[in-house]
């Protein structure tokens, strides 16, 4: 069971679920965060439950702008408010009775991998990092992959801004679509978020156009330069079209120690949403690497 937390971080309210283990407490504690656009009850809410169900304190929420927590524009996506978030995640968990505040973790699926390795890396409280089909953001990837075509879609992107600095209203499109324009284009990320798999009454399918300006100049692989002392794991697919299995390589090539890598023999980026056997795999190459560390 799970129980809805509220907590605030820079005068905006959060929204989240905690999960409490049977037995005694206290219990090691875990806060998590997902996918680009995704909201508690779907990809985070169910690691959450499954990590709960091995022996963890779970805290899966609504970053800032998403789901039912504050913020705004809504769908818009915020590299260093989502860092307070996790900072404030961290804190609630500290503060809560069940929980062994000196034996926190941070897990992070897709596009929150990167956020929690950055998140881990500076902040001491978090004594173990586990990404899972981690996309691990940094502007020198994004400009390779881009080619010639990087500062033109910077300044596409400025274009938006200005006209909204300008008083304009806050530009949108769809976060996932099998043709034509949107955020994540194509049959993969439709078949998750364009069907009962991902439904969820706090989802929305838009996103702000300047959000795709953040996720190609954000830096989250500079987390993997800093994360030691800190444990780190790395779960990722052999075969993933949308978090490069070579970008998992080159985080935990640039972890320190103590770090593991598990690879796993998935097909879809979106196996590691909520498939099986793929989802089971991940959940216990954490657990066990959770159970050295925290």
């Amino acid at each position: 069971m799970s129980k809805r937390v509220e907590f605030d971080v820079d005068g905006i309210t959060l929204v989240g679920d905690l999960r409490v283990p049977a037995g005694a407490g206290p219990h090691p504690a875990l806060v998590l965060t997902g996918p680009f656009t995704g909201t508690r009850d779907q990809v985070t809410g169910l690691y959450a439950a499954r990590l709960a169900e091995a022996g963890y304190v779970t805290l899966a929420f609504d970053h800032r702008n998403w789901g039912e927590s504050g913020g705004t524009p809504r769908g818009h996506e915020d590299p260093q408010g989502k860092l307070h978030d996790l900072r404030a995640a961290v804190s609630l968990l500290r503060s809560r009775p069940e929980v062994d505040g000196g034996r926190i973790g941070a897990v992070g699926i897709c596009l929150g991998a990167g956020y929690a390795l950055k998140f881990a890396a500076f902040d001491p409280r978090v004594r173990a990092f586990a990404g899972i089909a981690g996309a691990y953001n940094n502007p020198y990837g994004m400009r390779a992959g881009m080619a010639g075509g990087y500062r033109d879609a910077l300044s596409s992107f400025t274009d938006v801004l200005e006209r909204q600095d300008r008083g304009g209203q806050v530009e949108y499109l769809p976060a996932v679509a099998e043709e034509g324009e949107a955020a994540m284009p194509g049959d993969e990320p439709f078949a998750y978020y364009g069907t009962e798999r991902s439904a969820s009454p706090h989802w929305r399918n838009e996103v702000t156009r300047a959000s795709i300006r953040e996720l190609v100049t954000v830096d989250n692989m500079t987390g993997a330069d800093f994360l030691s002392p800190t444990p780190g794991l790395i779960v990722h697919g052999v075969v993933d079209r949308f978090c490069s299995p070579e970008g998992a390589e080159e985080a935990y090539r640039r972890m320190g120690e103590p770090k593991r890598l598990v690879w796993l023999d998935t097909r879809l980026h979106i196996d590691l949403y909520d498939a099986e056997p793929h989802v089971t795999h991940a959940i216990e190459a954490t657990a066990a690497f959770l159970a050295e560390h925290l």
